[in-house]
């Protein structure tokens, strides 16, 4: 995990309050619309009101037009006595459509309308009454108590979801400075954490004066995996809450430290140029290291890197990338290590990102290729087999070694297609060297992979070479992995045909009892053993004993680093079986190994002669 890399961790806690807010708008928009239905309401209702009395002040002035109308029609016909018959008011009263239709000399003051009756003369002789009707106002007057139910009803919902609203906004309003703080805090340490950090940190950058250091440290605790496993959960909850502890007694007025990860702290701290930065996180690590009792006593080790501003960066991205890198750099040193970054250490990270650029259009463009070192029988000097070595040549760069550029293929995930290569490749190479056998080395990532048997058969079957000319080179590390596994998957490869060796056998584990459980073919000694050869008392004895193990399980004995005259015949004599290095020849393409062959043929076929390592050497320089 690089600390660069990493951002703020609050989109999620952002995204959680969202359906929150959301709701809490919809209700808003429930409000508000309830609000709107109820004044629109009132408002229909009064203006509904208002249409209804005009409608019905409208039909009154059309009954009095009607009722002129008619005792105007029908005084034409009667004359124009003074006395009205009842006949002539209920026929009055039927062409006018009016109800209750009276004839009075004086009318009575009920609130009924009234129409004067005049003679020929003009005098009025008398009225006519009738009760007026209003439908719509009658109507509307009906309406209004469900209006005002429903108003009343409205206004209930509106006054309850305003308070509702004010509520759920205060508590939202409080849940949301909760999630702040919490989105700022470690849990278990109540620290700020990697988020907050680096907002402190760009703050920082951008308020340093000039004449002071801003110092980005990170430390990472060894050992809290065995605690979780010892102790459990609590119990390295607990550890990392003394750790806090620990960090804050040690750091000075004004720095600020966090959690930035399950087994990281940081601190940041800006100070005068002159401030001895290695003595405060040598103290933060000194008290890491002290004891921590929980059920017994418990220690821990941490190491730590820094970077400082503007020293080794101006930018938070880059000063949280040197430091990790630091840190990465005091790893390798051992706990309790610090180291303070170096422009070195980002030159090895620009190799790493120059290679991850790289390798894959290399692998795209066949730039990689093959080189084979000799194999030769300890007994006649034949050359006898030839190990394959995968070798990169970069247009620019010019050649990068494995050591260097394996590691960043497994990490990118390319050793399936890098690992299938090696072994089609050597095959087809193999073809021109009937005579010999072919070793090919397995990455862990390929042993592991299941597929490896079938990718094996495939490479066999398209080559056409015996499986017997075959060797598949592991190492010791796969085996302790998953050794049930293990046995099974060189189980499948003996099946095929093809053979095992276990390669630089001393170097790992060295745990003999695997060599009784695995069924492996050959044993190759690490070189680091041939080096101790007349330098070392113990170097012959330990590898006369290695010899004597092989021997003993039924296992042929290679030794590879074979670089003197005199390391070749001690090695003899322990009773070695093959042996390959410098002083026969060095690695180096197909066509070498042709010359190589052809010398030994004009040879009859005997010990390559002592020029052979020189002249190998002079071919590959």
């Amino acid at each position: 995990m690089e600390t660069g890399d990493l951002r703020p961790a609050t989109a999620a806690q952002t995204a959680d309050r969202a359906p929150a807010r959301a709701s809490l708008s919809s209700s808003r928009m429930i409000v508000l619309l309830a609000l709107v239905v109820l004044l629109a309401t009132m408002v229909s209702t009064g203006v509904g009101y208002q249409v209804a009395r005009h409608q019905d002040e409208t039909l009154a002035m059309e009954q009095r037009t009607a009722l002129r109308n008619a005792v105007a029609e029908f005084r034409a016909l009667f004359g124009h006595e003074r006395e009205i018959d009842p006949r002539f008011v209920r026929m009055v009263e039927q062409s006018a459509r009016l109800k209750n239709l009276q004839f009075e000399v004086a009318p009575a003051d009920d609130g009924r309308e009234i129409q004067p009756v005049l003679d020929t003369e003009g005098r009025i002789t008398g009225f006519f009454t009738w009760q007026r009707t209003s439908p719509m106002a009658a109507t509307a007057k009906a309406v209004m108590p469900f209006v005002a139910a429903l108003a009343m009803a409205l206004a209930g919902f509106a006054g309850f979801s305003v308070w509702h609203l004010r509520r759920a906004s205060r508590e939202l309003s409080e849940s949301e400075a909760l999630a702040r703080r919490a989105a700022d805090v470690d849990k278990i340490t109540g620290l700020p954490n990697h988020a907050k950090m680096l907002e402190l940190l760009d703050l920082a950058l951008a308020e340093r004066m000039p004449g002071e250091t801003t110092t980005f440290a990170v430390f990472e605790i060894d050992g809290i995996a065995d605690i979780t496993a010892n102790f459990g959960v609590l119990g390295s909850d607990e550890l990392i809450i003394a750790l806090a502890d620990r960090i804050r007694e040690a750091t000075p007025d004004g720095a600020v430290c966090a959690r930035i990860g399950s087994d990281e702290f940081a601190m940041l701290l800006t100070a005068p140029d002159a401030t001895d930065i290695g003595k405060i996180i040598a103290s933060v690590i000194e008290n890491f290291a002290r004891p921590h009792w929980f059920e017994t006593v418990v220690r821990v080790s941490a190491h730590a890197g820094f970077a400082q501003a503007p020293h080794h960066a101006a930018t938070r991205g880059e000063l949280t990338r040197r430091a990790e890198l630091a840190l990465r750099a005091a790893v390798k040193k051992g706990p309790g290590a610090w180291v303070a970054f170096e422009t070195p250490l980002d030159t090895i990270s620009t190799d790493q990102k120059f290679i991850q650029r790289e390798l894959p259009r290399a692998v795209s463009a066949h730039e990689l290729e093959l080189h084979y070192q000799p194999i030769i029988a300890a007994h006649g000097g034949r050359i006898i087999g030839v190990e394959a070595l995968l070798r990169w040549t970069h247009p620019q760069r010019g050649p990068i070694g494995p050591a260097v550029f394996i590691p960043i293929a497994e990490q990118m995930g390319l050793m399936d297609v890098i690992g299938a290569f090696v072994l089609r490749r050597a095959l087809q190479e193999a073809k021109r060297w009937p005579d010999l056998y072919v070793a090919v080395n397995l990455s862990p990532l390929q042993v592991r992979d299941g597929s490896i048997v079938d990718t094996v058969r495939a490479a066999l079957a398209e080559s056409g070479v015996p499986p017997s000319r075959l060797m598949l080179e592991i190492t010791e590390g796969v085996l302790i992995d998953n050794p049930e596994e293990m046995v099974r998957r060189i189980e499948d490869l003996h099946a095929l045909g093809v053979r095992v060796a276990l390669d630089d056998f001393g170097s790992g584990y060295s745990n003999l009892s695997y060599l009784q459980r695995f069924p492996l073919d050959k044993l190759k000694i690490d070189r680091s053993f041939v080096t101790a050869l007349g330098t070392s008392a113990n170097g012959g004895v330990i590898i006369q004993a290695i010899v004597a193990l092989g021997r003993a399980l039924g296992l042929s004995i290679l030794v590879e680093g074979v670089e003197t005259e005199q390391q070749r015949v001690l090695l003899r004599l322990a009773g070695c079986d093959e042996m390959q290095g410098f002083l026969f020849a060095r690695p180096a393409p197909a066509a070498t190994i042709d010359r190589l062959l052809a010398q030994q043929k004009q040879n009859g076929g005997k010990a390559l002669p002592a020029s052979g390592g020189n002249e190998g050497e002079a071919l590959t320089a």
